[in-house]
């Protein structure tokens, strides 16, 4: 689109709507890519129990050699931008390159991230249901969420990632208490909308959680994602461009650990819909 010229710009610049960040409540960030694109992560069996013998020369029983299992994970998003603001277009209009750095990553990079990271989660989840939510069925299928997550043994401080459509739902069904009765130190989470089953309710716009996406329900140490490498800057009169060139690299990822998949439940549209 080209840029529009006029007399005179107003100094105050209709801004997009756009939230912020909404997944880093369901992710960790624990372990270290420096110095690799690469890392390994082991994990360690154990042996089934048995009885002791009280005579013998093989009292413990059999001994086994213990097992494990390695999983790689490696860095795939190596994402980029680049634009140029012309020195008399940012004298005659209201472009502002700082400004302009600071939208392209509130409108462009933090999407881009977030919707990779949901995506992972309900590839990678230990528990996919396929159905379609109805107010008289959403909070059973919540409850049913948390009973999964329950049964593994995962640890409580859990978070439901949901959509506007099926937080509209939740609204009509009992159990659900809204921001408005939390009291503000139990609001702990950017987004959070609500409490459901002892855990917050983070509202989450299709495009980011996917159009075919009802809710997850996650615990954060289960979903390893980095940001390895978020590099922006500003180039003031770079050869061949009389104004500022700015450029912005983002190197990241997004994975869940094999042991504890468990702990990713994801409940997607059984009749799926066209983005």
């Amino acid at each position: 689109m080209a840029i529009t010229l006029t007399d005179k710009f107003a100094s105050k610049v209709d801004e997009r709507f756009k939230k912020e960040t909404l997944s880093n409540a369901g992710v960790n960030q624990d372990y270290s890519w420096e110095g690799a694109k690469t890392i390994k992560v082991t994990a360690v069996d154990t042996v089934a129990m048995g009885d002791y013998t009280r005579s013998g020369s093989n009292r413990f029983g059999t001994a086994k050699e213990l097992d494990n299992q390695v999983q790689e994970m490696t860095l795939t998003q190596d994402k980029s931008f680049s634009f140029t603001i012309d020195k008399m277009n940012e004298n005659e209009t209201m472009i502002k390159a700082a400004e302009a750095l600071g939208r392209q990553i509130r409108e462009r990079v933090v999407p881009l991230v977030d919707t990779y990271r949901f995506k992972q989660m309900v590839e990678k989840a230990g528990k996919k249901v396929e159905e379609d939510l109805t107010k008289t069925n959403v909070y059973e299928a919540v409850v049913t969420a948390t009973e999964t997550l329950d049964d593994a043994e995962v640890p409580e401080n859990r978070v439901i990632f949901a959509t506007p459509e099926a937080i509209k739902l939740l609204k009509l069904c009992d159990g659900y208490v809204k921001a408005g009765d939390l009291s503000q130190d139990r609001i702990i989470f950017k987004g959070q909308v609500a409490e459901l089953d002892g855990m917050p309710v983070v509202k989450v716009p299709k495009a980011r959680l996917g159009v075919n996406t009802n809710f997850i329900v996650v615990h954060a140490s289960a979903v390893v994602a980095p940001i390895k490498l978020a590099d922006y800057r500003i180039h003031q009169d770079p050869p061949g461009i009389s104004g500022s060139l700015v450029e912005g690299r983002v190197y990241f990822d997004a994975f869940v650990l094999e042991q504890k998949k468990v702990a990713v439940y994801a409940s997607v549209r059984k009749t799926a819909v066209t983005p």
